[in-house]
C-alpha cells in the first residue's frame, strides 16, 4: 500500500521560562507558505482574473476589516471561487471557524447551516439585500476582486475549523469538521516539492476533491486554475491550456464530459487525476489514449474519511494489499462489503445536536462505499444506499454501468431503478452515445449492449429497459445524479 507520512499536528503547550509564560504558537496556512517572510510564488487564475499570492503581503481583499474577523465563526458564501480561494488563506489562523458554502445552497439551507455553525460573521462579494432574518442577523463583508494595498499584520492567533459540507442531500447537509493538518498535513510543501507544476480542477475549491487540489498548490507555491460556476467545458479547458496547466483533477464524470466536448487534447497534462465517483475500466483507458504520456491516477477519498489511496497502475478498483495493513499511516478494512477508514485525515466530527456518528468507537470511518473482492483486486460497486433490489437480489448500477461503458460506442451510462408489481423493481439504463450519428443503427447498438450484459451478468442485472438519452443530470460537485444516494 502506497504510504502516507503525516506530521504529528502540532500542540498547544504553555512554556514555562524563569517563572514567564510563553504564549502558544499557532501555526496558519500563512505562515505555511510565506514563513519567515519568505516569497510567496502561487498565483490564483480566475475566469477573467489573475491574482499573485504576494499581493497579500501588502493588502487584503478585506481591505481594513480583516482584524474584525479575528475570533469569529464565519460563513465564507460567494460565487465565484476566486474570492473563496483568498479567503481561506487570509481567514485562517484569524477567524475561529469557517464554514466553506457551497453556491447552490438554497437561502433555507444557507441559514440552516449558520445556525449549526453559531456563525456570526458572512463573507460575500456584494452586499447583500435583505433576505432570511437569520442571515439578515450575520455581520456582512465583502470581499474585492483584487487585495487592497495596505498595512495587514497576519497574526495566527486562532487553530481555525474548517467546516465542510457533504453533498448529495436534499436537506440541510451535514457540517463536517476538519483543521488544515487534517486536511493538508500529508501534502509537500513548496520547499519539497521540487519541480514546479501548475495545477487546475474541474471541481469547486468548496468541496473536499477540489480543497484537496487547492492546498496542494498553495502550499507548494504552485500556480491554480479555478473553474467556474457555469462556464462550459471547452471554455474552461481552452484556458487551463493557455495557463499551461500541467495536472488536473476532476470526477470520472467531469472527464467523460471533457471527452464528449471534443476539446479535451487541447491539454498537455503530465498527470491526470479521478476522484469522487467509481472510476471504470473505460474512462481509465479512454483518458490514456488521449493523454498517451500522462501520468493517470485514480484516488478515492470522502469528505469525512479524508484521503484514502491513489491509484496508479491504470487498472479500475484497488489491490487486496491495501487493505488490513496496520503499519501504514492510513489503515482500511472492508466490513460488510463495505469500506471503512482509520487516519490522522478523518475529520473530527459533525457540528450540530445528534448529526450521526462519524466515527466508530474502534476509530474507523465508515464510508457507505460498497466493494467487492475479485481475483485479488477490491472493485467498487456503489453506495449502500444506491443497490436496486429484484426479486430480493441486489444489483449495484456501477457494476451494471462498467460493462455498459465499455463499449468503445458508449461515453457515459447512468443505471436505475424501476418499480415492477412482480419484483419489486427492475434495471433500467440510460446511456449517452459517443456519437450519435455513427454507422450502426441504434437498434443494432442496443442488442450489443444488452447481449453483453447477458454473456457478463446474472440475469436479474440485465437492464429491462434500456433508451438512448442526449445527456445526464449532474450534481453541482460533477458527479451523476443517482436516486437515493
Amino acid at each position: 500500500m502506497t504510504q502516507f507520512f503525516v506530521p504529528e499536528p502540532r500542540v498547544a503547550i504553555d512554556f514555562a521560562f524563569n517563572g514567564m509564560r510563553k504564549k502558544p504558537e499557532v501555526s496558519s496556512l500563512w505562515d505555511s507558505i510565506a514563513p519567515s517572510g519568505a516569497a510567496v510564488s502561487g498565483k490564483f487564475h480566475g475566469r477573467g482574473a489573475l491574482v499573485a499570492l504576494e499581493q497579500l503581503r501588502a493588502g487584503s481583499t478585506f481591505g481594513s476589516a480583516l482584524e474584525s474577523l479575528r475570533g469569529r465563526s464565519v460563513l465564507i458564501a460567494t460565487r465565484e471561487q476566486l474570492p473563496t480561494a483568498l479567503a481561506l488563506i487570509e481567514l485562517d489562523g484569524v477567524a475561529r471557524r469557517m464554514v466553506l458554502c457551497t453556491p447552490d445552497l438554497t437561502p433555507e439551507q444557507l441559514a440552516g447551516v449558520a445556525a449549526t455553525a453559531q456563525a456570526d460573521a458572512i463573507v460575500l462579494e456584494a452586499p447583500r439585500a435583505p433576505g432570511s432574518a437569520a442571515l439578515d442577523s450575520l455581520a456582512p463583508y465583502v470581499v474585492t476582486p483584487q487585495p487592497v494595498p495596505g498595512p495587514v499584520e497576519r497574526a495566527a492567533g486562532f487553530a481555525t475549523e474548517w467546516i465542510l459540507l457533504t453533498s448529495g442531500t436534499t436537506g440541510t447537509p451535514k457540517l463536517v469538521l476538519h483543521t488544515l493538518q487534517s486536511l493538508g498535513g500529508a501534502l509537500p510543501t513548496q520547499a519539497q516539492s521540487g519541480a514546479r507544476s501548475i495545477w487546475s480542477t474541474f471541481y469547486d475549491i468548496r468541496r473536499y476533491g477540489g480543497l484537496q487540489i487547492y492546498l496542494r498548490a498553495v502550499l507548494s507555491g504552485s500556480p491554480l486554475v479555478l473553474s467556474s460556476s457555469g462556464e462550459p467545458t471547452p471554455d474552461f479547458l481552452a484556458r487551463a491550456a493557455a495557463a499551461g496547466v500541467t495536472h488536473i483533477s476532476g470526477t470520472p464524470s467531469h472527464w467523460r464530459r471533457a471527452l464528449m466536448s471534443g476539446h479535451a487534447a487541447i491539454l498537455k497534462p503530465e498527470y491526470v487525476r479521478l476522484s469522487g465517483e467509481v472510476a471504470d475500466q473505460a474512462v481509465l483507458d479512454n483518458l490514456r489514449a488521449v493523454y498517451p504520456n500522462a501520468r493517470i491516477a485514480h484516488a478515492f477519498a470522502s469528505t469525512e474519511a479524508g484521503v484514502a489511496f491513489d491509484v496508479n497502475d491504470g487498472l479500475a478498483g484497488f489491490p487486496l494489499a491495501f487493505v488490513d495493513n496496520p503499519s501504514g499511516e492510513i489503515e482500511l478494512k472492508v466490513v460488510d462489503h463495505t469500506l471503512r477508514i482509520r487516519s490522522r485525515r478523518n475529520a473530527a466530527r459533525y457540528l450540530g445536536a445528534e448529526p450521526g456518528v462519524l466515527v466508530s468507537d474502534d476509530g474507523y470511518v465508515d464510508t457507505g462505499d460498497m466493494v467487492e473482492l475479485e481475483d485479488g483486486r477490491y472493485y467498487f460497486r456503489g453506495r449502500v444506499g444506491g443497490v436496486i433490489n429484484v426479486g430480493g437480489l441486489k444489483v449495484y448500477p456501477e457494476e451494471v454501468e462498467s460493462v455498459l461503458n465499455a463499449d468503445p460506442r458508449v461515453r457515459m451510462s447512468l443505471v436505475r431503478s424501476r418499480r415492477n408489481p412482480i419484483t419489486g423493481a427492475v434495471v433500467v439504463a440510460d446511456v449517452v452515445l459517443a456519437n450519435p450519428a455513427g454507422s450502426d443503427t441504434p437498434d443494432a447498438v442496443k442488442n450489443d449492449l444488452l447481449d453483453a450484459c447477458r454473456r457478463t451478468l446474472a440475469p436479474h442485472k440485465v437492464p429491462a429497459m434500456l433508451r438512448f438519452v442526449p445527456a445526464l443530470e449532474f450534481t453541482a460537485a460533477g458527479k451523476l445524479v443517482r436516486p437515493n444516494a
